[in-house]
């Protein structure tokens, strides 16, 4: 199998090594290009990255040369884990420049013409990419997105109820591991013993609006939202790595919690499907145990991947509750982009990697 050549932008930050880590002995891509700040180009990646991951840096990018950022990067393909100010400088040039973009920024997250992109949720609005290049007259190069960390699990868990019964309504209740904030991130004399019930301005606004635009339908070209109305609160804890969400949800039709046990349980979307090889089987891991999930025990199934799902139990206010759980740099960041270029790989819809 020919390798598609990639690049990751923002490579020496945390996501960006995330990004590194996940593709560096890919079977679809070979990767070419690690990019970053003048600061960092000209260095090698061992000098210019402070690694802060738990698997060691792997050896074949050690010696790579850090680039700077540029439209004349050797590869046609790039995965974009800058802050999200750069990504509003960055992602539109290089796509203008004919390269295709895979980001974790929120930058572009919803602007109307670009795939707020589950795989596993909605591959179909992957057509939007052709609305998109007509739009902004780019003739090979596109932006797709990965939604925020905490979207994810709450989606994913909705995702098949939606299908089947509607979801109306949801209160949705946050608590988001420390590393969602970065490296280094949140002062350690602020998290140790406490609790941050505010992240970020944004935070609650994108619990709101993405759900409903990753479930929404797509028609004549354009996203129709899915008409949730969603009531969100962000906090950040003492915990590494996984974020855990708590969900109230209403739903249109009448449904058992059997039945939502059974549509969790049989759910197998076209990832798992077409066997990616990011994509976790299964893609919900439901949990019996009253005390489970728990960030520490369950972020790493489906290596990283899956999303984890608990103490399913009827709701007094709304029908039903449950508790829902994913590794934010992994599913929520890096690994979801890697899955939805994973994605676009088996569907034809990425060239050879030929570029020059």
């Amino acid at each position: 199998m020919n390798k598609i050549r990639v690049g990751v932008l923002g490579a020496t930050g945390a996501v960006g090594q995330r990004f590194a880590q996940l593709v560096a002995d890919h079977p679809y891509f070979d990767l070419q290009v690690l990019a970053a700040s003048v600061r960092s180009a000209g260095k090698s990646y061992r000098e210019a990255t402070n690694w802060i991951l738990t698997d060691p840096m792997p050896e074949s990018l050690a010696d790579m040369t850090v680039q700077p950022m540029s439209t004349d990067l050797n590869c046609p393909y790039l995965f974009s884990a800058l802050p999200t100010e750069q990504a509003k400088e960055w992602e539109s040039k290089l796509a203008g420049a004919g390269y295709g973009i895979f980001s974790n920024a929120g930058a572009h997250r919803m602007d109307e013409d670009v795939p707020l992109l589950i795989p596993e949720v909605n591959p179909d609005h992957l057509q939007l990419l052709e609305v998109q290049r007509a739009k902004r007259g780019w003739s090979e190069g596109f932006i797709v997105t990965n939604p925020n960390c905490t979207s994810i699990p709450v989606t994913m868990a909705l995702a098949p109820l939606h299908a089947k019964y509607g979801v109306e309504s949801a209160i949705t209740t946050s608590m988001q591991a420390a590393s969602g904030a970065g490296y280094p991130g949140v002062p350690s004399l602020d998290l140790l013993d406490n609790l941050l019930p505010f992240v970020a301005e944004s935070e609650e606004v994108k619990m709101g609006s993405e759900p409903n635009k990753m479930l929404g339908s797509l028609t004549n070209g354009k996203v129709e939202q899915a008409g949730i109305t969603i009531s969100a609160h962000c906090n950040r804890v003492p915990v590494t790595d996984g974020h855990t969400v708590t969900v109230s949800a209403k739903f249109r039709q009448k449904i058992s919690l059997d039945e939502i046990l059974e549509t969790w349980q049989t759910w197998r979307p076209l990832p798992q499907q077409l066997d990616l090889p990011w994509a976790p089987q299964p893609p919900l891991v439901v949990r019996s145990e009253q005390n489970r999930p728990q960030p520490r025990l369950d972020r790493d199934e489906g290596r990283g991947m899956a999303a984890v799902i608990g103490r399913l139990r009827p709701c007094e206010v709304l029908d039903v509750r449950f508790v829902c759980l994913a590794h934010n740099t992994i599913r929520g960041a890096a690994g979801g982009s890697v899955l939805n270029a994973e994605l676009m790989y088996s569907q034809g819809m990425l060239g050879n990697g030929s570029r020059e």
